[in-house]
């Protein structure tokens, strides 16, 4: 059983700059894939967009089209911690950031196969 929590949301102006962590606790080492997706306030019933995933053996990274060159995802192994560095951020990226993990497969594509989820971290990009 993994658990992860999400922390480092917040309001910032359009430009700026965040960081999102994901701490994660229990069977770490059975880890294979990591993900960060979000969700636009007011599309409770759309799928979750993915926006960057890190698999765990290789450090190996893929990135949304929207967010390649401004977002970087990162692992701290020694803290069991994952990030998202967002940078140059535009309105468009306000959303529920959810951290996902899974033991096999991370599709940027489709949340379906994920089956450990945080509970989200807020981010508002105003213009």
């Amino acid at each position: 059983q993994v658990h992860l929590v999400e922390s480092g949301g917040g309001s910032v102006q359009a430009g700026g700059s965040l960081r999102l962590s994901c701490a994660v606790y229990g069977f770490t080492d059975t880890i294979f894939c990591m993900s960060w997706f979000r969700q636009a306030p007011g599309a409770p019933g759309e799928e979750r967009e993915g926006v960057a995933t890190l698999y765990t053996d290789d450090g190996s990274t893929f990135y949304a089209d929207s967010v390649k060159g401004r977002f970087t995802i990162s692992q701290d192994n020694a803290k069991n911690t994952l990030y998202l560095q967002m940078n140059s951020l535009k309105p468009e990226d306000t959303a529920m950031y959810y951290c996902a993990a899974d033991r096999n497969s991370c599709p940027l594509f489709d949340p379906n196969p994920l089956d450990a989820w945080g509970q989200g971290t807020l981010v508002t990009v105003s213009s």
